[in-house]
């Protein structure tokens, strides 16, 4: 494998730089020209498609099937301008990735030529074959009917000379198969329930939507290099290897200068990130070497949730065309660290307000309270179904493991705001003033600065932080869709705006001014959702202590997080508000533990090979050169300077000779262990089996194989943990 490890060696290191040939002077001249985006519509589309379009998309108002027709020819027209060959619905299955079947515009004319066609019944509808899409039970493999139905709230775009027109995708009997289905289902129920909390305050709202700012890291390796390590091309992380002698302890790397190479990639990428309409802003170098981060502009939320899938994609098809490969695993190497993908989120009206900025006089600061203190509830009251839906195998490795918030869910809102809620809290109903009035002008409540962000430090650690405006959820991983998390957050804060609306409308209905009564249900509301709150620093052990004593959950794995999403209260709260049926929370489940064991099994397999069939034998090797060697030795010296001399070749020897005996015997060990777990029928009991019994060998194995790495270092295969990522110069 040595002729393998220096070739890859040798294609890293002269790989020339790609840059692009012709580049425009500004992002404004590009941005967006290959979206049909609103400005589009507006050019293609007549006045009256055009709004029937963005009611739609606004308030779910059903397309006229006449304008449906104009709106399938606008978009025809468009693309074709584009040199569009092709269409496709593009979803979003309960794979995690997403999904097209592309379908040529040519239509035969019948005397020997073609014309394009497109017409409302192909964008509207279309009926993939969902028979191999994982469904968790809820149709049988020879069930092929599927249909996906067009998403007007999210524009299409073209991508490789294709028109991509997002959409939902659903069973024959109509239950969701994807995340776009119940993300548009929470929003609607978040819009429904913050309107009407935000009437208690201004009569003229009338649309709240939530919006998602997404932080995206990943590392980027040398394609070749990728190609040389089984375990990165079949896992996505590296199973065996030692460290090398420097990676991220001095901080070098953090924010430092990005290497030209890597500028190169960048701006292609963005390139062709903006010209999709994605609004890329930051690009930086992260904290391990190799890692970077990109973030755009915030978006409405089921927008920003496409573009992210779509950004997943374009990175790593722009990195092939640099020569390099994207890992977007949450922990590809052990010992530093992992990727994540923050989703700052706040709520936003049809008015232009951020319903999380604090407001300029006592009414707007009480909305803002009002919304902060619900959210603290929801948070407290469903955190376990928080922490289920970011639970998966590559983010077990990195939560809790110091470049990650814990798996204990917990919010941090800084000094002041604490302050506030202490002291709102503390008065009760004498936080109103006793002159009676009810404009809402007079509250007695602390002021608060409509910017907070200098007010207070940030907690990094923080799975939870509220940053000035919004709530940055830092525990999402770095492969995982956007959409999962935004699904429960939106709907519990829902369903917590819900209960609000009713404790408050009783205590109108008992003769309780409106302001007072908001005052009594928040004073309340903080004191029952104080134990969610923490201010200090989330990775010490004294926090896990403290979190306990509070009552806050702490699962550390998917198999255990996962039910909770089986409970009669995460049922009910699906159900309620039209989400998610039981019988699809089922189907979710299902799917989640079936995906964990499988990835767990890979893995193992992996593990298994390269430890008997590469790691071994090249150890045996060595240990053949150095019984060589000692024989030599023998040969040639007196018995006294043989001893004197031989004895470092001996001890390892004997040492190559332990390490081997013992990683033969773990891995039959481990192999073992998976094939029992394997006759397990309960999704749930193998997948806390696979997590017990089969993950136990994986430290033990690698630890041996790394120890007989450091003993045959020019020799052994695979190459050391983190040695590829300093080659991108």
């Amino acid at each position: 494998m040595s002729n393998i490890r220096f070739k890859a060696l040798e294609l890293a290191m002269t790989r020339s730089r790609r840059q692009m040939d012709i580049f425009p002077d500004k992002v404004s001249d590009y941005f967006g020209e290959l979206a049909f985006s609103k400005a589009v519509m507006r050019d293609y589309m007549s006045r009256e498609a055009y709004h029937s379009v963005m009611r739609a998309a606004e308030t779910g108002e059903r397309i006229d099937r006449g304008v449906a027709d104009q709106v399938a020819s606008a978009m025809k027209a468009w693309a074709l301008s584009k040199k569009a060959t092709h269409f496709t619905h593009w979803f979003h299955p309960l794979t995690g990735a997403t999904a097209e079947k592309h379908d040529a515009f040519i239509q035969p004319s019948g005397d020997g030529k073609a014309i394009e066609m497109f017409n409302a019944n192909e964008l509207i509808q279309q009926e993939p074959d969902a028979s191999s899409f994982p469904s968790g039970g809820i149709r049988n493999t020879f069930e092929a009917r599927g249909y996906t139905a067009w998403d007007p709230t999210s524009p299409a775009f073209i991508l490789d000379r294709t028109l991509c027109i997002p959409t939902i995708f659903v069973s024959y009997t109509g239950e969701a198969l994807d995340y776009k289905t119940p993300l548009l289902k929470a929003s609607l129920a978040l819009d429904k329930e913050a309107v009407a909390v935000c009437n208690y305050f201004d009569k003229n709202i009338a649309r709240v939507y939530a919006t998602l700012g997404w932080e995206q890291e990943y590392f980027l390796v040398d394609t070749a290099l990728y190609n040389a390590r089984p375990d990165l091309v079949l896992t996505g992380r590296t199973l065996f290897g030692h460290s090398s002698a420097k990676d991220q302890q001095l901080s070098d790397h953090y924010f430092g200068i990005i290497p030209e190479k890597v500028i190169d990639f960048m701006r292609e990428f963005e390139y062709e990130a903006h010209r999709l309409g994605i609004p890329v802003r930051t690009r930086h170098n992260e904290v391990a070497p190799n890692q970077f981060e990109c973030a755009p502009v915030y978006e409405e939320v089921n927008v920003a949730v496409d573009h992210n899938q779509l950004l997943m994609h374009l990175l790593e098809k722009v990195s092939k065309r640099h020569g390099y490969t994207v890992l977007l695993h949450e922990k590809p190497y052990a010992g530093v660290n992992g990727s994540g993908k923050h989703n700052n989120w706040s709520m936003s009206t049809d008015l232009g307000e951020n319903l999380l900025s604090p407001g300029k006089t006592p009414k707007s600061n009480l909305r803002f309270l009002t919304f902060l203190v619900n959210i603290l509830k929801a948070l407290d009251t469903n955190a376990d179904i928080l922490r289920a839906y970011i639970a998966s195998a590559g983010n077990d490795l990195r939560l809790g493991a110091h470049e990650a918030p814990p798996a204990i869910i917990s919010a941090f809102i800084g000094t002041q705001l604490t302050e506030t809620l202490d002291m709102i809290e503390k008065l009760g109903k004498k936080a109103l003033s006793k002159t009676g009035e009810s404009n809402g002008n007079n509250i007695n409540i602390p002021r608060i600065p409509e910017i907070l962000m200098d007010n207070t430090d940030r907690n990094r650690t923080s799975p939870f932080a509220f940053t000035g405006n919004k709530f940055e959820f830092r525990a999402v991983g770095s492969s995982s869709s956007c959409a999962k998390p935004m699904i429960v957050l939106n709907l519990i804060v829902a369903d917590q705006l819900k209960k609000f609306r009713n404790d408050v409308d009783k205590l109108i209905a008992e003769k309780v001014r409106k302001e007072e009564a908001i005052l009594q249900v928040i004073s309340r509301y903080i004191a029952e959702s104080r134990r969610i709150r923490f201010e200090g620093n989330s990775y010490s052990e004294e926090w896990i202590k403290e979190a306990a004593k509070r009552g806050l959950s702490n699962i550390p794995d998917t198999p255990h997080a996962m039910k909770s999403l089986l409970r009669k209260e995460a049922i009910r709260i699906f159900e309620e508000h039209n989400v998610l049926t039981e019988r699809e929370i089922r189907a979710r489940y299902e799917i989640k533990l079936e995906n964990y064991v499988r990835k767990i099994q890979i893995e193992s397999r992996v593990m298994g090979d390269l430890a008997i069939n590469h790691i071994i034998p090249i150890s045996i090797r060595y240990q053949n050169q150095l019984i060589d060697n000692v024989k030599g030795l023998k040969e040639v010296l007196d018995n006294k300077t043989y001893v004197a001399l031989s004895k470092n070749q001996l001890d390892t020897i004997r040492e190559i000779s332990e390490h081997i005996s013992i990683i033969r015997d773990r891995v039959i060990k481990m192999t073992e262990a998976r094939r029992l777990v394997n006759r397990i029928t309960d999704i749930e009991k193998q997948a806390v089996a696979y997590k017990e019994k089969v993950l136990v060998f994986f430290d033990e194995i690698r630890y041996h194989a790394d120890k007989l790495e450091l003993m045959v270092d020019n020799e052994i295969w695979p190459l050391p943990k983190y040695r590829e990522l300093l080659f991108i110069r």
